[in-house]
């Protein structure tokens, strides 16, 4: 299980903030939803976790998602992410 947090893909955060994929994969503010989408469309397992908050952002609670993957988890970051910029698009 691979977890996904939304401020992995966010590129409007340092690497130091928590984006683990380059800006120019990362998008624009991903929510659950977004993320969630994206899973569906590429047909993988997964569970919503919405109550976590971010360790580097204790205080705001915005949930992560467990995924079944094989790959490594960038290569899973770049898919979902990828896959979010064409659903907004």
């Amino acid at each position: 299980m691979i977890t996904i947090w939304p401020q992995y893909l966010n590129k409007n955060l340092s690497l130091k903030e928590g984006r683990k994929i380059a800006k120019e994969y990362a998008v624009k503010d991903p929510e659950l939803n977004d993320i969630e989408r994206a899973l569906k469309r590429l047909g993988l397992k997964y569970s919503m976790q919405k109550e976590f908050s971010y360790p580097g952002k204790w205080y705001e609670k915005s949930g992560r998602v467990l995924v079944e993957w094989e790959g490594t988890k960038l290569e899973l970051l770049k898919e979902v992410s990828l896959k979010i910029k064409e659903i907004r698009n």
